[in-house]
């Protein structure tokens, strides 16, 4: 027989001025969603990439120095190097 979670739900509340909420609404109406899910669906997902951004990797010092020296040794300059290095970011155009 399988086993069977039982998944507990819990209560957040938290305060908003009026047209946070507003902004909240619309979008999860966009989406179709409700306005907990909406929020809670995208509270996770910043807390996920906080905690992915802080995540801490431990390696053997023969490791580090090669992780090291491949950052210390420059790129070859190849054309298609060039090219990248002249291209404007999206942002500047």
């Amino acid at each position: 027989m399988g086993h069977i979670q039982i998944k507990e739900s819990v209560s957040i509340n938290i305060r908003a001025k009026t047209r946070q909420r507003d902004l909240i609404d619309q979008a999860a109406e966009r989406l179709g969603r409700s306005r907990s899910d909406f929020m809670l669906d995208a509270a996770c997902r910043k807390a996920e990439d906080v905690l992915l951004d802080q995540a801490f990797f431990t390696v053997d010092r023969g490791t580090f120095k090669k992780f090291q020296a491949l950052l210390d040794r420059p790129l070859p300059a190849t054309d298609k190097l060039r090219r990248l290095l002249k291209t404007k970011a999206p942002w500047d155009k």
